[in-house]
């Protein structure tokens, strides 16, 4: 798994209808921490969030990752309710009418959420 990181310039572009919510992970200091450590990384988030319930959000095209029959895989990684929360399409397409529909790899959501977490977790030296 490689993550490339999407610039605000091009958030509207890469992010999906069909990206859902893997976990939210509750730790005292856990968002803020995350948040530090991706503004080092990647500078300014993908999207500007002024809600006191979100802050920022970071979008990153997955590489190396299977999510056919989608052409790509996208995860965010962003703070909700002094949560962090990580989501992503892997498992979801989205059907000619552009809506949000379950692939075979849904059921495998729960593992790629883990190796998303395992790879945060030896990326940013932050224990999830």
């Amino acid at each position: 798994m490689q993550l490339e990181f999407v610039p605000v310039e091009e958030f509207y572009f890469a992010l999906t209808l069909a990206v859902r919510t893997l976990e939210d992970l509750e730790a005292p200091g856990l968002a803020q921490q995350v948040r530090s450590c991706l503004e080092k990384e990647c500078g300014q988030p993908s999207t500007v969030a002024s809600a006191s319930q979100n802050t920022f959000n970071y979008v990153f095209r997955v590489q190396g990752v299977d999510n056919s029959p989608a052409k790509q895989l996208i995860v965010s990684v962003a703070d909700w309710q002094d949560k962090l929360r990580l989501s992503s399409d892997y498992g979801w397409t989205l059907d000619e009418e552009r809506k949000p529909i379950r692939t075979e790899k849904f059921k495998q959501r729960a593992e790629f959420s883990q190796d998303l977490r395992s790879y945060l977790h030896n990326w940013l030296q932050v224990a999830l």
